[in-house]
């Protein structure tokens, strides 16, 4: 196979792997093999049940009232005994089941940082619990249908305490499986990919994004700590000296054949590593955040998705990590003063219609941010007014329009906040 045959490839896996369908999970009633001895059940994040000739080792729980389901469907196949369970990283929806799947001699196994980024995310949990409800079901409506099925199975998020933590490298034999753990740097500084040596497979979940091959978020729009470039160019690095025959990763099928998966890879290394050089560069020569986010794209050999992240978000976040969140652009950013109170007075001066009837053109006219900047002037003193709240809808179906319908992030607020001013 040569060379373009397998680009040919990777460009298909971008183009097939989309980000949108994903805000709303499928629970389907079956778990599916994906590899011999490995399958996955459906959630916001896939988990894994690996069967061995002494049980099972479970990859990943899912959040505490999606584990009842993982469990049911897993159990259907293999009951157990759980001999290991591995979490990837720390996020609730890895974590969250781990106590209904632990038995009395289950060892849960976690990278060391584990503790740690639990408690982080703990420290914010209000806060991030509201600002999920754009994204995910929070609600409820999938817990009481997956209660319904499963009636009298508690249904609790936990927040476990490993019984084997690591720093590097961890590796074990169970019946007729060899694991070895290895340590690495992703969304979280916990992360760890699973790695099947007898197969050359490894489990990543959400190590790289959850989509693969996709530009990462560096940061994403619910709210988390950055993500450093290097130690991400670092894990892909270390995902290809593996020389992989199968990479399974959070969503969508695994991929299968060592040319393709390091092709995958590279592509993948190499489009992050464009966008951190040319930032930096950008930035010794002066340019603005807006101007940087604005002209930096990806060059046509190193093409990955943007389902998850996008390259504007990566380049900002780039920015942002090196020089803080003082742009040096206006002194106004050194004050407690919102951009919309100088925005508002602007408006008064104007007129609150003669404001609205400007937004509504640039909104007509391919200008939906300038836009949404005057409708949220005029929505900060008349939060009732029926013109601007048509502008805010208008505005953010036509952001949609643009392309806001492909990255998962990007297009569940865009339709979060035009249903809100729908209403």
């Amino acid at each position: 196979m040569t060379m373009s045959d397998i680009e040919q490839q990777v460009d298909h896996l971008i183009d097939t792997r989309p980000g949108k369908e994903l805000l709303q999970p499928n629970y389907e009633d079956v778990a599916y093999e994906v590899a011999p001895n490995i399958f996955r059940s459906n959630g916001a994040t896939a988990v894994y049940m690996i069967v061995h000739d002494a049980g099972r080792i479970i990859v990943n729980t899912g959040m505490g009232y999606e584990a009842v389901h993982h469990k049911a469907v897993f159990d259907a196949i293999c009951p157990g005994p759980t001999t290991h369970i591995l979490t990837t990283q720390a996020h609730v929806d890895h974590v969250g089941g781990v106590g209904l799947f632990r038995e009395p001699e289950t060892i849960y196994i976690a990278q060391a940082n584990n503790p740690a980024c639990q408690e982080d995310d703990a420290r914010i949990a209000n806060l991030r619990y509201q600002t999920a409800q754009v994204w995910f079901d929070v609600s409820g409506a999938a817990a009481q249908r997956i209660a319904q099925k499963n009636p009298g199975v508690p249904m609790r998020q936990d927040k476990p305490v490993p019984d084997v933590l690591f720093e590097d490298r961890y590796e074990f034999v169970v019946g007729n499986l060899q694991v070895q753990l290895i340590a690495a740097t992703g969304e979280t500084i916990d992360s760890m990919i699973v790695f099947l040596p007898q197969s050359q497979t490894a489990l990543i979940s959400n190590l790289l994004g959850p989509l693969f091959p996709h530009f990462p978020n560096l940061n994403t729009l619910r709210g988390d700590r950055y993500r450093f470039v290097e130690p991400y160019l670092a894990t892909v690095k270390k995902l290809r000296a593996l020389q992989l025959q199968m990479i399974i990763p959070g969503r969508h099928l695994p991929i299968e054949g060592t040319e393709l998966i390091d092709a995958c890879l590279a592509r993948l290394h190499g489009a992050v590593d464009y966008v951190h050089r040319k930032t930096l560069e950008g930035m010794n020569a002066g340019v603005d955040i807006y101007t940087l986010m604005s002209e930096i794209n990806l060059p046509a050999e190193l093409r990955v998705g943007q389902g998850y992240g996008k390259v504007a978000w990566g380049v900002r976040t780039i920015w942002e990590t090196y020089m803080g969140w003082f742009h040096l652009q206006s002194s106004t950013e050194l004050y407690a003063v919102a951009p919309l109170e100088a925005l508002s007075e602007l408006v008064q001066l104007a007129g609150a219609q003669a404001a609205c009837e400007r937004a509504m053109t640039l909104a007509a006219s391919g200008q939906p941010v300038m836009a949404i900047y005057i409708a949220e002037a005029i929505l900060r003193d008349e939060p009732d007014h029926a013109g601007a709240a048509k502008v805010m809808v208008l505005a953010h179906e036509a952001l949609l329009a643009q392309g806001g319908d492909v990255s998962f992030w990007e297009s569940g607020w865009l339709r979060s906040q035009a249903a809100k001013w729908r209403q």
